[in-house]
């Protein structure tokens, strides 16, 4: 069964078709620069070269059709006809608390996600955007949303309230959502499946380091905790967001900076994090490594205060779970960043684990990283998000 899986977002379109039965990605590619001027394709069918090409797009749907018409190119594309991709998978940032599971989309279902666009202005609009494109071009394929929210449904009120009057959250569902939800489903269940052990048995916590970077607690297979709130701007330090702070900051700086509200949020996403603590030298985990070792003092502060705010909700979330059975890397920085992985690791020593430099030398593969006879394991586990979406896709319209 062939997935078209799309992510959408306000100017691109990133796209896989996944053959859900052999896990194999026939292709996949990116639209960039969507009703811009100088708009990209680049297509990579399975075993080839990147292909890119310059070309406009003024809407979603012209880049949908373009996606279409490399997919089933007689000379480079993947599939014959349109009639071989079964089911379309889209990837739909926020769904509230109407949203525990994935589903397939009919009109109620659009409705329901157009009524989170104020909990995901940047977001929701372009998932929908994506949708309809879609279905306009392929009205009789079956599609199914996938939530970055809905794995962290099942946490309790004690995890997901915020300490501010109840009536807003009862009028306004103010409350703390998660994100990353495909990516710690699938690695909190792939790193049972690595251990040979049930999900249902273990107390797991996924380290999901990447430019955008969350943890979650899983507890018998569903979250108890995450750390991202109300929108991905909570929790850790990421690569330009702040992660937590306090809140009164943005008052104290607006008023010394003369900015307004919104020029602080914008601040605090896209000026901060390791970008910000390094006094601008990069947001990318590489870049500040080498000029760490350059002898930059600020882009060295930076990747230790990263490190220690990683292992400080680690430490939180094995208290909140009274316990753990494994802690899992995964992500940009999660799967490829190996002295950041051993920085975070020093502070465990306390659960009786201990990282072992040999097995960490490792990059995007699969592997345990502790040394033998460590209590807990520390494992790498890649995440796989469209193949993820792929399943679950596969899983409501069979």
């Amino acid at each position: 069964m062939n997935v078209l899986v799309i992510n959408c977002g306000s100017s691109s379109l990133k796209y896989q078709l996944i053959n859900a039965d052999s896990e194999e990605v026939l292709a996949k590619g990116l639209c960039e620069r969507i009703g811009i001027d100088g708009g990209m394709h680049t297509y990579q069918p399975k075993g080839s070269d990147k292909i890119k090409t310059d070309i406009d797009m003024p809407s979603h749907t012209e880049a949908v059709q373009i996606v279409l018409d490399a997919l089933t190119d007689p000379e480079k594309g993947v599939i014959k006809s349109l009639s071989e991709i079964d089911a379309v998978g889209h990837r739909i940032v926020h769904g509230g608390e109407k949203f525990s599971k994935s589903v397939v989309i009919d009109d109620d279902v659009l409705a329901a996600i157009e009524e989170c666009n104020d909990l995901a202005p940047l977001h929701n609009p372009a998932n929908l955007i994506g949708v309809n494109s879609c279905k306009k071009l392929m009205p009789n394929v079956p599609m199914v949303a996938v939530f970055d929210t809905a794995f962290h449904q099942t946490m309790p009120p004690k995890a997901f309230l915020y300490g501010i009057p109840y009536g807003y959250y009862k009028k306004y569902k103010v409350r703390r959502y998660g994100f990353h939800g495909t990516s710690h489903e699938y690695v909190a269940n792939r790193t049972a499946q690595f251990l040979g052990k049930d999900i249902k048995d273990m107390k797991i916590i996924v380290c999901h380091l990447g430019n955008g970077a969350s943890i979650s607690a899983v507890k018998g297979g569903k979250c108890v905790d995450t750390s991202m709130g109300l929108t991905p701007l909570e929790g850790l330090i990421m690569g330009t967001r702040s992660g937590d702070i306090d809140p009164a900051i943005l008052e104290f700086i607006a008023g010394k900076e003369d900015l307004s509200f919104k020029e602080m949020l914008t601040v605090l996403n896209k000026k901060s994090g390791v970008l910000g603590l390094s006094d601008g030298v990069s947001s990318d985990f590489r870049d500040l490594s080498e000029a760490a070792k350059s002898g930059n003092e600020q882009a060295a502060t930076a990747l230790e205060t990263y490190a220690y705010h990683v292992a400080k909700y680690i430490g939180s979330y094995v208290a909140a779970m009274n316990g753990v059975d494994a802690i899992t890397f995964t992500a940009g920085v999660g799967e490829n960043n190996i002295s950041a992985r051993e920085e975070i690791c020093s502070y465990l020593t306390y659960l009786g684990t201990e990282l072992d430099p040999k097995k960490n030398e490792v990059r995007g593969e699969e592997a345990i990283i502790s040394k033998d006879g460590s209590k807990v394991p520390l494992l790498v586990i890649p995440t796989d998000e469209e193949m993820s979406i792929a399943k679950q896709t596969v899983a409501l319209v069979c």
